[in-house]
């Protein structure tokens, strides 16, 4: 897929006139057996001219959208009919915004108007009846020519229930072996450790001992998250009790050796209800990210304030994430580190819903890069509309 590397803005704001785009939806417009079978195909297909706009689509494409004819979406760019929130927001809409450079979608269809076969993943976030969603989509195109000019044949699959399978088994799997690695660490040192000194370290191979009991547990629930039965299980939790056990596992951790790990020594002393598994590995992901981003000698702080009713956690690190990167850090399958590796920032994202919280960051020269959990002081049990 050589075309789909190119990170330049995959279309611009200029589109076909009125007159070029009639005559380019009648030349699909006739009604021969040809239409026929494409109708009768289930899967949405679409045909785009040289502007990424629609001049045929199938059956299978208004029945996703739920339109009622054709010539509603004539013009209209793919992001645009699927109500793709960042082609909402772009100017020139979908295609043309900085995010777009790291569409799927836009970039293979690129690669079908050069004369490429192609095929992409990507995901579209929007909002349907007040609710947000987001749409794994799998989206392939086959270049096409008629009457002397290029087109491309765009057709869609969706892979929501196949992605979401499959983070949830790399998620436990990730966090599972990022609390063995911790014990194994424990045990090395226990190696060396003078006996007096011991005690210590077998209260933290306890608590991840526990950790991993616990993140098996939720594992089951996170496998009911499937039919949107998940729910958290909040209990009173000491906030700096919490934090000194999590910053202690991971400093430990293989991902830690030659960085420091440290607790921010204006951590309020507050009790506060959590799901401590949810709430651990969320910790534990942001914490561990920060490690592998960080450089031989450098730190890693771990924070927390109250803002309002609500607790702000923070993990900062000194680096700083490429622009490229930020563009797609909390999408399903975005990794830099190759497949089944980009999960931890995702699972943030997954997870955070179930604690009726949100998660951001920041990253520029300034201040290095920090991620965000705002967190309630208050945990209620009750299932939340997770994020898909």
């Amino acid at each position: 897929m050589p075309a789909a590397e190119s990170h330049t803005a995959p279309a611009t704001s200029e589109r076909a006139t009125a007159s070029e785009l009639q005559r380019q939806i009648a030349c699909f417009a006739s009604d021969s057996l040809n239409r026929q079978l494409l109708d009768a195909i289930p899967t949405p297909l679409m045909i785009l001219n040289r502007s990424l706009q629609i001049v045929y689509a199938n059956r299978g494409v208004l029945e996703m959208i739920e339109a009622s004819g054709e010539q509603q979406i004539h013009g209209l760019r793919p992001g645009e009919i699927l109500d793709c929130l960042v082609a909402g927001k772009a100017e020139g809409g979908c295609g043309t915004s900085e995010a777009c450079r790291t569409c799927g979608a836009a970039l293979a269809t690129i690669s079908g108007l050069a004369g490429h076969k192609d095929q992409h993943e990507c995901r579209i976030a929007r909002t349907r009846e007040d609710q947000y969603e987001a749409l794994d989509l799998r989206v392939q195109t086959t270049p096409l020519r008629c009457a002397g000019e290029p087109f491309t044949v765009f057709t869609i699959s969706d892979i929501s229930h196949e992605k979401r399978r499959q983070v949830l088994e790399h998620i436990f799997f990730h966090d599972i072996l990022n609390v063995a690695g911790s014990i194994r660490g424990f045990a090395e040192i226990l190696l060396h450790q003078p006996p007096a000194e011991r005690e210590e370290i077998y209260a933290l191979i306890l608590a991840a001992a526990d950790q991993t009991i616990e993140e098996i547990q939720t594992q089951r629930l996170l496998i009911a998250a499937e039919n949107q039965e998940l729910q958290s299980r909040p209990e009173p939790l000491h906030l700096i009790d919490f934090l000194q056990t999590t910053v202690g596992i991971y400093r430990r951790h293989e991902v830690a050796k030659g960085r420091s790990l440290v607790l921010d020594s204006t951590v309020p002393e507050i009790l506060f209800n959590s799901d401590r598994a949810l709430l651990g590995r969320v910790m534990g992901n942001m914490i561990k990210n920060a490690l592998e981003a960080c450089a031989p000698g450098e730190t890693v702080t771990v924070g927390c304030s109250i803002i309002g009713e609500r607790l702000r956690f923070s993990v900062h690190n000194p680096g700083v994430i490429p622009r490229q990167i930020q563009l797609q850090i909390f999408q399903r399958s975005f990794s830099t580190k190759g497949a089944g590796r980009g999960l931890g920032t995702y699972s943030l994202r997954l997870l955070s819903s179930y604690l009726q919280s949100e998660v951001d960051f920041t990253s520029n020269a300034r201040q290095g890069t920090i991620f965000h959990l705002l967190h309630p002081l208050t945990l209620h049990n009750t299932p939340p509309a997770p994020v898909v």
